[in-house]
This record gives C-alpha cells, sequence and structure tokens, in this order.
C-alpha cells in the first residue's frame, strides 16, 4: 500500500498533482524577490514543446508532464535542473471524428499524478495508464471510454487523477459510473458509482465534521461521495450552455465549498451539513456576476479571489466566501491561474505573462512582470521553491524568482 505519510511529509518539495502538494494551488512559503528586472526573471531553460495544457507534477529531481504529437500522447519525463529529456513513451490516441472538437487542440490536459515511483496519467481520449517513473515503462491501463464506457467529452479527457489512500479516482462519466476508483498496485476496479456525465473539472476530498467526502463537479451537476466506497452523498444543479464546467471545486472551510463556471453560469457557495450518517448540502448564495472560465479560485481566510470573465476582459475579484458580496474587481492583467506562496501570488495569464502580484481585501498590486510565453497560456504554473515551471502549447520555460 502506498504511504500517505511519506508523500505528506515531502509536499513542500514536490508537485505531485493537480494543484501542488495539497491540491489547492498554496505551495510553502519561499525567499521571492521583491520584484525583477525589466528583462524578466532569470531563464533556468526553454525548450520547444508540443501541444498541451497538462500541468508539470515533480519530486524536485524530474519534472513529468504529457502533450500531443499527431494522433499519439506522449509522456515525458524532463531533469529538472536542465530541462533535458530523461525518457518519453508514446501511446495512440486518435482524434474521434464527429464527437471531438478539434477548436482549442486535440492535446492532452489532464495533469498526471505522482506517487513514489508509479506515475499515473490519462491521455487525450481516456486512457488512464500506470508508468515506472524510472523508464516510462507500462504497469497497467484502463480505457475509460472504450473499456468503461464513459462520457466522451468534446475537447477531450481533460480530468486529472486523485489519489485517495490506494486508490486512483477520477471522474469516468454515464449511468452508475460518474466516478471510479482503481487500485493503484493493479488497475483492477474498486468501484464504480454515481450517475452523471462527465465534465472537465478534477475531484478533490474535503473533511466534513470528521468524515472525508469525494467531491467533483460533473456535467451539470456537483456530487458529494463516499471516497472509500463511491457511495453517493449529495449532489446539487450546476451546469451552463456550453457544458463547460472547467474550474475546480474549493473547499473554503467552514464546511462551505466554492463551485465556479463561466458564460451563463456563475458561483455558487454549497453549505455541507453532516447529522449522523446523513450529508445535507445547501445553497447558501449564487453571484452570476463571478464566472470563473479555465483559472482557478484562491481562498485566503474569509476570501475568495479568481480571475471572473470567459470570453472578452476577465478581472482579478476578490469576494466573500460567506456571502459572495464582491469586494472589488480590477484589470490588472487577463485571465489568470493563480499559485499562493504565502506572502505573493505567482499568476500566469492567458496572454504568456507571468506576474509577481499580492492580494489583499483592498486590490491587487502587480510586484513585477514580464512575457515568458504565447497565448493562449492555460496550464497552471508549478512552483518548486523559487524556481517556477511554465508551458503553453508550442514551449516550456524554467524560471528562477529567487531573491
Amino acid at each position: 500500500m502506498i504511504s500517505f505519510l511519506l508523500l505528506f511529509l515531502a509536499a513542500d518539495a514536490t508537485w505531485t498533482q493537480w494543484g501542488g502538494p495539497t491540491r489547492d494551488f498554496k505551495v510553502a512559503p519561499a525567499p521571492l524577490a521583491a520584484t525583477w528586472p525589466a528583462s524578466g526573471p532569470k531563464v533556468l531553460w526553454k525548450r520547444e514543446f508540443g501541444d498541451g495544457y497538462a500541468s508539470f507534477v515533480s519530486d524536485g529531481k524530474t519534472l513529468y508532464t504529457t502533450y500531443r504529437n499527431g494522433e499519439k500522447t506522449i509522456i515525458l519525463a524532463l531533469d529538472t535542473a536542465t530541462g533535458k529529456t530523461v525518457w518519453d513513451v508514446s501511446f495512440d490516441s486518435p482524434f474521434i471524428k464527429g464527437e471531438m472538437n478539434p477548436t482549442m487542440g486535440n492535446a492532452p490536459a489532464s495533469t498526471p499524478l505522482l506517487v513514489g515511483d508509479r506515475l499515473f496519467v490519462v491521455t487525450f481520449t481516456g486512457k488512464l495508464l500506470a508508468l515506472q517513473t524510472k523508464d516510462g515503462k507500462a504497469i497497467w491501463e484502463q480505457d475509460l471510454w472504450k473499456q468503461h464506457g464513459g462520457t466522451i467529452v468534446e475537447y477531450g479527457y481533460t480530468n486529472s487523477p486523485l489519489l485517495y489512500r490506494d486508490m486512483v479516482i477520477l471522474p469516468v462519466g454515464g449511468e452508475n459510473k460518474a466516478m471510479a476508483a482503481f487500485k493503484a498496485s493493479d488497475g483492477s476496479l474498486v468501484w464504480k458509482k454515481a450517475s452523471a456525465d462527465n465534465g472537465m473539472t478534477s475531484p478533490i476530498v474535503v473533511n466534513v465534521d470528521g468524515e472525508d467526502q469525494l467531491v467533483t463537479v460533473m456535467k451539470d451537476v456537483v456530487l458529494g461521495m463516499k471516497p472509500l466506497t463511491g457511495e453517493p452523498l449529495w449532489s446539487m444543479p450546476h451546469k451552463n450552455k456550453t457544458d463547460t464546467n472547467v474550474s475546480s471545486p474549493v473547499w473554503a472551510g467552514k464546511n462551505t465549498l466554492l463551485v465556479s463556471s463561466a458564460y451563463d453560469s456563475g458561483t455558487r457557495a454549497i453549505r455541507l451539513t453532516r447529522t449522523g450518517a446523513k450529508t445535507e448540502a445547501k445553497e447558501l448564495w449564487f453571484n452570476g456576476r463571478i464566472r470563473v472560465h479555465v483559472g482557478n479560485i484562491l481562498v485566503r481566510g474569509d476570501i475568495a479571489y479568481a480571475s471572473s470573465g470567459d470570453f472578452g476582459p476577465a478581472p482579478v475579484t476578490a469576494f466573500k466566501v460567506e456571502s459572495g458580496e464582491i469586494l472589488w474587481q480590477q484589470r490588472k492583467f487577463a485571465k489568470a491561474n493563480f499559485i499562493d506562496t504565502g506572502g505573493k501570488i505567482v499568476a500566469l495569464d492567458e496572454e504568456g505573462k507571468l506576474i509577481l502580484a499580492t492580494l489583499s481585501p483592498s486590490g491587487v498590486e502587480v510586484l513585477a512582470e514580464s512575457q515568458v510565453l504565447s497565448k493562449p497560456a492555460w496550464t497552471p504554473p508549478t512552483v518548486l521553491g523559487t524556481h517556477v515551471f511554465v508551458r503553453d502549447r508550442k514551449a516550456m520555460v524554467a524560471l528562477d524568482l529567487g531573491q
């Protein structure tokens, strides 16, 4: 069985999953520079890359990610210090004509999961693979679409897998198979439960009054389940006309879950109350003016921050967790993903601009910014100490933001 304790102890020096060490886009404080020169932060290395949106994961020594080359998904391991290839392997991922939309590229967007000496990856067309980290050799695989009949999402499989105890959990989609859990050791199915078509978000685990609950946003509903068994606990409608629920749910504490989508949707807070074995989910508030598209929400105490908008302006927005009241909106940069490093935030906007800033209930202050990538840069940065790793659909760049 894989030890969660070892992973937890090493969490501050690694980035093993979607959203970082604790899956909430927060890292331990590091000695970041107060600003950087007009020429930008120090570039450690840069290399050409293939199409895709998956984040980097790392054990500190090696980076892992995926990209697309023709009809193949390439899984790549790189040396963190130099950017040189350690190994790469490819798997067939043919575009499914008539069911998939090539508008934003037929490229992988699911971020791998790194667990000890294993890497768990989902291809653009829904293959879940377990690989050896030393050489990329396949250990086992499950086909979420062909084998398990999962929902074919028109922009490809984008959900990032989650580790819970000795299981890899992720959305599949469909009747009695909204979510599924597989043993990390051999890939055998542990459970497959609930009914909902798949969306584009990644699941999280929250703790409601002492009970772990698996939470995920599907195509048009938010689900709460028992992670050990898959037993459904509660649900809440949440949809938009484009079927693109993208931003992951966020646990804001005080039994409050934040869920946001763009277009004709918005942000809702869900209050979870547990009595005995039953959990009640109640909408605390809804605000249609807060619409998070491909970015993330950062929660700091009683205030949450995010880029709000889809097409057109997407101002940085601060709002109260308890009421949804907007405190301010400021157009300091384009739609962005945020990483909380303690005092400062590191952001990458969709125009490819890297930003160092501070967030507070009174506003956002940009300390430094530099054009490092091209548009669209929708992948969240990976932060290891003072080193930041970013990518777009053409290149990857490693930078040092230290003092």
